[in-house]
């Protein structure tokens, strides 16, 4: 391959997860990349497993915990690569899973993120819930993902075979050119972990970038290694870093509308965690609330920043209804089942 390819890794305490997925990346990856571990200053023996049973992998040791976001930041900041792919730890590659994303990516220059199609590895059949096969945004500004809608998540039936261009691409196995990541100044690291791979691809959107997904790539990924999908944390950063991000990259002039209507369908999201006695998923609605409340001033520092270089939204992935309507309340349990002529063209 002509164009340099970096695959990083962020790990954080998780030996665990390096002996049991690195060795599938090195086996998929070393004739077509450079592997590197960037280590979230983990207390474990990673580093030292690492350099004892993969001398071969590059690892980079950042002086503290800094989160998903601000760990791949620094960990890359001084790296030069035509593409990075960033890895989660939990990931099992498959053969030739480079390749085709590059070869798709280079196709169009101003393609510049993608992301393979994600199965759940403990249940290979299925789809995986960080990204499925490409994400997506609707009216309400609420992520979904060709595979994965809320928490239904589809088998895998061929159904969703094509290249497609979408909204954002999953931070769970992440393609992106060196010199978009690094014009966008990579990551928000205020959002730590959760959404900021959607932060990030808007961003790229509002330049007028493209962002693909491509099936004739595929990984498995285990899912929920730092965070687990029930918990509450995930439940506090999602809610928070999604008002964020619609607070930072959502440009029209109904912003504040948007805003209200998404704490009021929060807000109903809280009652339903109240009928099912998770009050705790209710405390961390309420928390993210607070959370953007608290980070108003800097986020319109960060709109305004933003707005000033935007050139034009690149609507494509994004659903011109809502996604918890149709869910809900018409039956729209699969993406299949959205209508083609309500998402933007």
């Amino acid at each position: 391959m002509s164009k340099k390819v970096l695959v990083a890794i962020l790990n954080w305490n998780g030996q665990k997860h390096l002996s049991e997925f690195l060795p599938s990346v090195v086996l998929h990856s070393s004739n077509d990349a450079e592997i590197l571990v960037i280590d979230n200053a983990s207390t474990d023996d990673s580093v030292a497993w690492l350099k004892s049973h993969f001398p071969q992998v590059r690892v980079k040791q950042n002086p503290f915990n800094a989160g998903f976001a601000g760990g791949y930041n620094t960990g890359l900041q001084d790296e030069s690569a035509d593409f990075f792919v960033l890895l989660n730890s939990d990931v099992e590659v498959t053969p030739n899973w480079i390749l085709p994303v590059i070869q798709a990516m280079e196709a169009d220059e101003n393609i510049v993120a993608a992301q393979p199609t994600v199965r759940a590895f403990l249940k290979q059949t299925h789809y995986e819930h960080a990204g499925a096969a490409g994400g997506f945004l609707d009216k309400d500004l609420y992520p979904f993902c060709r595979g994965r809608i809320f928490g239904q998540v589809e088998s895998c039936d061929g159904q969703y075979e094509s290249v497609e261009e979408v909204f954002w691409a999953t931070g769970a196995c992440l393609f992106i050119r060196g010199n978009a990541f690094n014009e966008v100044s990579g990551f928000d690291h205020d959002f730590f972990a959760h959404m900021e791979e959607i932060d990030l691809c808007w961003r790229l959107k509002n330049r007028g970038y493209r962002i693909i997904a491509v099936p004739q790539s595929k990984v498995f990924h285990l899912g929920g290694g730092t965070l687990n999908y029930e918990s509450p944390g995930k439940t506090y950063l999602n809610f928070r870093n999604n008002l964020w991000a619609i607070h930072k990259n959502y440009f029209e002039s109904n912003l504040f509308l948007k805003i209200f209507r998404r704490l009021t369908m929060d807000g109903l999201a809280g009652i339903r965690f109240l009928l099912q006695f998770q009050f705790k998923h209710l405390w961390a609605i309420v928390r993210a609330h607070f959370g953007y409340y608290g980070a108003l001033k800097r986020l319109k520092k960060q709109r305004a920043a933003e707005k000033a270089i935007h050139h034009k939204l690149n609507r494509k992935g994004w659903y011109k209804k809502s996604i918890t309507f149709g869910f809900f309340l018409q039956g729209k349990k699969k993406f299949s089942d959205l209508n083609a002529d309500d998402f933007y063209a």
